[in-house]
């Protein structure tokens, strides 16, 4: 009964994270066409005709050589324009003007002329960053476990279907074979579908990711009345087979991020072992917070408050997405 009372409490906590996992990032990217042009793609999230009121600053030696196109794309304002540096922009600063003030986060793409590139997150305490003329493994490496574990954290979908696992599955063992199962199967679509082996829409992946919280959530309930089911019983299955959709939605985040093109393998690694970093914090917080609660009593219909919780979150989603699919 405890451990329903702490989903509880967690499911509080994911409901605010939810909040902040719909308020999306900027997104910039500096495409080098020429020894010093440079072309700027930059998408703001937006409201309507509402747009958060931050902006590219370029290194002052660069000067805008055409008007920006500009278009609306869905929750997003995007721009376009090319700027020329002379001498180029390695060793200079670009900063995110005005993102200070606000609680997103920006990610920063500048692919070099020789095909190489540079991925950066700017937050509010750091809005901008310096160019680097060639591209660090370490760097590389950083960036991309940082990003992996971000996902995850604020992928409240994803948590919601752990959470869900470790309400359900009986015994350490059992506990520990599950979640393995689930990261294998994760990282086995992420990987082949990052590298292009494998091509699957992702707007479908999204509701079916909804779907299997729901699932899950409704195993919770049959045995919590005296039929246990699949889940149950062979738990690893059903986290496997569901695992491998929740990498194609991995896969789907890390494709709008990029991937630099002389270092796929190590960016892919490195995302991977950002998402079981961040999911190894989401379950041993869970842990903690359980052991903490097990001394109080509560009261028997006390399960019903997260399952319920759960179930209709990802039945909404569910409808949700399927209903965007148009």
């Amino acid at each position: 009964m405890k451990r329903f009372v702490l989903a509880a409490f967690v499911l509080l906590l994911l409901a605010g994270l939810a909040e902040a996992h719909e308020v999306r990032p900027a997104y910039l990217r500096i495409h080098q066409s020429t020894d010093e042009q440079f072309e700027i793609l930059w998408r703001v999230p937006s409201m309507g005709d509402l747009r958060l009121g931050i902006g590219v600053r370029m290194p002052d030696h660069c000067r805008q050589v055409d008007k920006p196109l500009a278009w609306q794309e869905g929750g997003t304002q995007v721009e376009r324009w090319n700027v020329i540096c002379p001498g180029g922009i390695a060793g200079r600063g670009v900063e995110i003007s005005g993102l200070s003030s606000t609680v997103i986060d920006a990610l920063v793409r500048y692919e070099r002329l020789d095909g190489t590139t540079q991925v950066e997150r700017l937050t509010p305490a750091r809005p901008g960053f310096e160019l680097s003329d060639s591209e660090s493994l370490f760097q590389v490496a950083a960036t991309y476990t940082l990003l992996g574990i971000e996902h995850i954290l604020l992928g409240v979908d994803h948590l919601l279907f752990v959470l869900a696992l470790l309400l359900l599955v009986p015994g350490k063992r059992k506990l520990i074979w599950t979640i393995t199962a689930f990261t294998l199967a994760h990282s086995l679509t992420l990987a082949a579908a990052t590298m292009g082996w494998v091509h699957v829409p992702q707007k479908p992946v999204e509701a079916v990711i909804a779907l299997s919280i729901l699932f899950v959530a409704m195993e919770i309930v049959h045995w919590r009345q005296g039929r246990p089911g699949i889940t149950r019983q062979w738990p690893w299955l059903v986290a496997f087979t569901f695992g491998l959709l929740h990498g194609f939605g991995f896969a789907g985040a890390l494709s709008a991020i990029g991937l630099p093109e002389n270092a796929i393998p190590l960016a892919l690694l490195f995302f991977n072992i950002g998402v079981e970093a961040g999911q190894l914090i989401f379950i041993a917080a869970v842990l903690l917070a359980w052991f903490v609660l097990a001394k109080f009593s509560w009261p028997q219909w006390a399960w019903r408050v997260p399952v319920y919780f759960i179930g209709s979150l990802a039945a909404f989603w569910t409808i949700e997405r399927i209903a965007g699919f148009a």
